[in-house]
């Protein structure tokens, strides 16, 4: 994790008190401090003196018996502010909230942040499998239905720039040729949905559709996710009568957004 400062206009100490919040935010709840200086690749004091301002400020916590550090509750209002103020959360909240409870399955909206897709919010229906993902989490666009979605906006020249070949594998499922992925943005492109059978997990199935804003620029996806029995596994050539109602049903939702955000 660089802690180097990149350019004159970057503050050396703001840019490392952003990697110590990250690296709380990569793996465990809970750290030592000498873990947050191995993650951030900052001297053990360094990182105790950031962690210690932190905590005043209310961004980060210490248990007091096991004197680990956690990100606090204090950082909540911050993310939630930004998150609730993106035009594509307010547009998607209610929308994706009435699919997951009519579908019974998982409905997520996802942005494209560089090379990864983030989530801006999940609802979990009573069909969906226990799902590990969260507001602010980061997928493969490679890999899932809402990232080969959001992949459309690109040129296949600024796709190879993006994502090095050869693309990660995730499952033996995972597409990772671009030649490949060419084929299925170009459907995608002519269907106006994506598929995802157990790329990027065993059992799981995706089905997306792309979200525009009123300049008719892809700017967001939606998906319908759920164990693969309900929504196709790889083997399977053509949909079956329930999939392809769910196909109606996630792209009439991305429709509903983009009319929210300005498309006629």
């Amino acid at each position: 994790m660089a802690t180097r400062a990149t350019d004159a206009g970057t503050n050396q100490s703001v840019e490392r008190a952003v990697s110590v919040l990250r690296a709380l935010d990569a793996g465990r709840a809970e750290l030592r401090v000498s873990d947050v200086a191995e993650l951030t690749g900052l001297g053990s004091s360094t990182t105790s003196r950031l962690l210690s301002t932190l905590e005043r400020l209310d961004m980060v916590e210490r248990d007091p018996v096991s004197n680990l550090y956690r990100l606090s509750l204090g950082i909540l209002p911050l993310a939630a502010t930004a998150t609730n103020r993106h035009p594509v959360h307010r547009a998607a909240r209610m929308v994706l909230q009435d699919l997951a409870t009519r579908t019974g399955l998982g409905a997520n909206v996802a942005v494209r942040r560089d090379s990864e897709l983030m989530f801006l919010c999940n609802f979990e229906g009573h069909r969906a499998p226990k799902s590990y993902t969260q507001t602010g989490h980061t997928a493969p666009l490679h890999a899932t239905s809402i990232g080969k979605c959001l992949l459309t906006g690109l040129t296949p020249k600024e796709r190879r720039k993006l994502l090095p070949e050869p693309l990660a594998a995730h499952t033996d499922y995972t597409t990772t040729s671009h030649d490949l992925l060419d084929a299925e943005i170009d459907t995608v492109r002519r269907t106006g949905y994506a598929i995802e059978a157990e790329e990027r997990a065993l059992g799981r199935a995706s089905l997306a559709a792309p979200v525009r804003d009123a300049s008719g620029d892809v700017v967001a996806a939606i998906s319908l996710w759920g164990p693969a029995s309900l929504l196709g596994n790889h083997t399977e050539t053509e949909p079956n009568g329930q999939r392809l109602a769910l196909t109606r049903e996630v792209i009439e939702a991305a429709d509903a957004i983009s009319q929210a955000l300005g498309v006629l």
